[in-house]
């Protein structure tokens, strides 16, 4: 990304970064004066979305119609020029190299990148819906045209989940075989995507970890239905539970019940990690991530960093900025300057909005 320019985005009322180099550039600041707004900034033009909030409502600067982010993000294929218009209310419009975008995941498949922020220590400690999600993201990050696969299941899950729900006579209701292949369809499609997701980005992280904390972190994707064929297996549990649907009207089988299994130290991470390994496992699933990026697509995506050391310890910080050098454009925000990486090229001092090259 050589240049990016944000204008009306939350507290950035106009702000152009040029000669960005594809190196690790740290953005410091004290709390409260926008250098996650930055970052986040950045992260739409990848995303056509904010990594933080579902709404765009927060994020056009008070008293504007609209906030606006615009770059060029050099790839093999050459630069592509990304503009996205965000009001207030209403669709986002998006043009990639002055054509119209009409899915995010023709973007997606053209510029990639890979956002970590403190909500990530969720993934961690969260409930399950939450390492879904995070497995979902990965999907999209590695293979884009394959999100499909994501949306045909939720159809297919919500399809059945309203037949079961409105039924109100005696045994099945009509209909529920037909949705039965659907969510089995659908359903095989997406844990298949899942489990090759976690094999990808599973031995990076692993291996950021290790190198981090000296241990090991183990990730096991744990699928809610398992055999050969997957296919049969699916079916099978479906009938074992179909007395259950029935009388909790709603579906009790599918990838909607995974989880991706974490451990440190032989221990789940939900349950027994510090706070300190909970946060250095999400940091390291989203460097895994962007190394399985790196070798699907043969070119490292944008590594965007919202306070990536602030629950570290000193050594373990220090760990985590030798790793980011040579993996290609990585952005670091945070606010203490002793946490500024010796090995940043460039560093941007953010106050009020604004940005300045620190000499």
């Amino acid at each position: 990304m050589p240049w990016a320019e944000l204008r009306d985005f939350r507290n950035h009322a106009y702000t152009r970064v040029d000669d960005v180099p594809e190196s690790l550039v740290t953005v410091v600041g004290p709390n409260g004066e926008g250098k996650t707004n930055l970052l986040e900034g950045l992260a739409f033009l990848f995303f056509l979305a904010s990594p933080r909030t579902s709404s765009t409502e927060p994020i056009v600067r008070r008293g504007a119609e609209a906030g606006y982010a615009r770059g060029e993000v050099q790839t093999r294929n050459g630069r592509m020029l990304v503009e996205i218009e965000i009001p207030g209310r209403g669709a986002n419009r998006t043009q990639l190299n002055r054509s119209p975008v009409r899915r995010r995941r023709d973007l997606r498949r053209q510029v990639r990148a890979v956002f970590f922020g403190p909500d990530d220590l969720m993934v961690v400690i969260g409930d399950p819906s939450k390492r879904r999600e995070f497995l979902d993201e990965a999907i999209r990050a590695l293979w884009p045209l394959k999100e499909s696969a994501i949306t045909a299941y939720d159809r297919a899950v919500r399809q059945r989940n309203r037949l079961l729900k409105d039924w109100e006579g005696r045994g099945a209701p009509p209909g529920l075989e037909a949705w039965d292949v659907e969510l089995v369809e659908a359903g095989s499609a997406l844990m298949r995507l899942r489990a090759e997701a976690t094999t990808r980005l599973a031995s990076s992280a692993e291996d950021e970890y290790r190198h981090l904390a000296g241990y090991g972190l183990e990730c096991d994707y744990q699928p809610s239905v398992w055999g050969d064929p997957l296919e049969e297996a699916f079916h099978k549990r479906l009938e074992e539970r179909r007395n259950d649907e029935l009388v909790r009207r709603t579906t009790l089988v599918g990838p909607h019940r995974d989880d991706l299994g974490l451990a440190v130290r032989d221990l789940g991470a939900r349950s027994f990690a510090s706070h300190g390994e909970g946060w250095a496992a999400a940091l390291c699933l989203r460097l895994g991530l962007a190394a399985a990026i790196a070798v699907e697509v043969g070119e490292a995506p944008v590594v965007l960093l919202d306070d990536p050391f602030s629950a570290l310890d000193p050594a373990r910080q220090r760990r985590v900025a030798e790793r980011l050098i040579g993996r290609g454009q990585v952005f670091v925000s945070v606010a203490d300057e002793a946490h500024v990486p010796s090995a940043a090229t460039l560093v941007w001092q953010v106050r009020a909005g604004t940005v300045e090259v620190r000499a």
